[in-house]
């Protein structure tokens, strides 16, 4: 299958009636690398050619053209070139409030709160398909929103169905971690250093940082920058300047910044604002 653009230009498209939905094209997947990171949103995309890596939690896999991957918010991933093979994909980014409020909708679960995917990758072609088609219509002007609504809650809908949502692995609970996470959510703006995280977390520094990465899969760094990260795309989305977003997220300057969104986004901060 041919990929979706003739370019290696990251592409990301959005559309302010249905805000609850991202998309985003990459035709020449060599062209970008990804940092471990997670985003707050689900995330679900179709490899459209060739293979690469897909790092999912603790595990590693190969994925070709015809897989779909889903990624649960919170859930650390980075999908990445092999042997600088071509490959190409599609992505959908998805608002966590909007699909956990279909699933209620639907009777899929009566739980207040969303009911991630235990499945991280499916070989499934009519799934595939039908990702390809959902992101075809969205990116196509000369379709109205109320079809592209329908068609992302009718793809949705499927997916709960065909692949039942028996939640994503417990990571078990550790309050002291939780203590952590909770604070560098809260404070991800600021100049936090690791003192002050531990602190919060009533934990020594050397147990932290062995403990922080184990449970989450990232440093205490790296889950800081990750969340900076996504408060940044938060902002960009609603057309802020990249100096002023760069320093309200917490960067110390404009080129850390760029260099840590690249890393996570595998897009400029330019790009991806469009």
């Amino acid at each position: 299958m041919k990929p979706v653009h003739p370019d290696d230009t990251p592409r990301f498209w959005r559309d302010a009636a249905l805000p609850f939905i991202e998309a985003r094209a990459i035709a020449d997947g060599r062209k970008v690398c990804y940092s471990r990171h997670a985003h707050d949103h689900f995330s679900i995309g179709a490899i459209t050619a060739g293979c690469s890596t897909y790092l999912h939690e603790q595990s590693t896999f190969r994925v070709e053209s015809g897989t779909v991957v889903l990624m649960n918010p919170g859930d650390v991933h980075a999908c990445n070139p092999i042997d600088n093979q071509a490959w190409s994909y599609v992505m959908l980014y998805v608002d966590t409030q909007w699909l956990t409020d279909l699933q209620q909708r639907i009777g899929f679960d009566e739980a207040p709160d969303f009911q991630g995917f235990a499945t991280t990758h499916s070989r499934d072609i009519e799934l595939f398909r039908a990702l390809l088609e959902l992101y075809r219509l969205l990116v196509d002007e000369r379709i109205d929103t109320r079809r592209k609504q329908s068609a992302a809650e009718a793809f949705f809908t499927d997916l709960q169905q065909r692949l039942n949502p028996a939640g994503r692995p417990d990571r078990g609970s550790h309050p002291g971690l939780m203590r952590a996470a909770q604070f560098i959510h809260d404070h991800c703006t600021e100049a936090l250093k690791l003192e002050d995280i531990c602190a919060a977390a009533q934990l020594s520094p050397s147990y932290l940082s062995r403990a922080f990465k184990r449970h989450y899969g990232m440093t205490p760094h790296a889950f800081l920058v990750n969340r900076r990260i996504q408060f940044a795309r938060r902002q960009l989305r609603e057309g802020r300047l990249i100096a002023d977003v760069a320093l309200d997220s917490g960067f110390a300057d404009q080129a850390h910044f760029q260099r840590a969104f690249k890393q996570h986004l595998a897009a400029t901060p330019g790009q991806y604002r469009g």
